[in-house]
């Protein structure tokens, strides 16, 4: 049975996909931003690999939304605050 940290995990990871397609953002674009290769980077979405809070800040600029929303928020609802502001 998975853990509360674990699911939240895939929330989070969750979120950064959903907001990485709606932004039409691929894989490849946040690698390159993030200095990873699009493989460690695809790793992150699959919750293969931890993302460390610096990582995850990271994220949060690239694609412009608040780092307490990735994390607080279901993607479609990050998705109408952008809409919004």
């Amino acid at each position: 049975m998975a853990s509360k940290s674990d699911l939240k995990v895939k929330e989070v990871v969750a979120n950064i996909r959903k907001i990485r397609e709606y932004k039409n953002y691929t894989q490849d674009y946040l690698a390159a931003k993030l200095k990873i290769s699009q493989n460690a980077y695809s790793k992150i979405e699959l919750g293969y690999s931890s993302i460390t809070l610096t990582r995850l800040i990271s994220i949060a600029e690239i694609l412009k939304v608040d780092l307490v929303d990735l994390i607080n928020s279901d993607g479609e609802e990050i998705i109408q605050l952008t809409l919004v502001k």
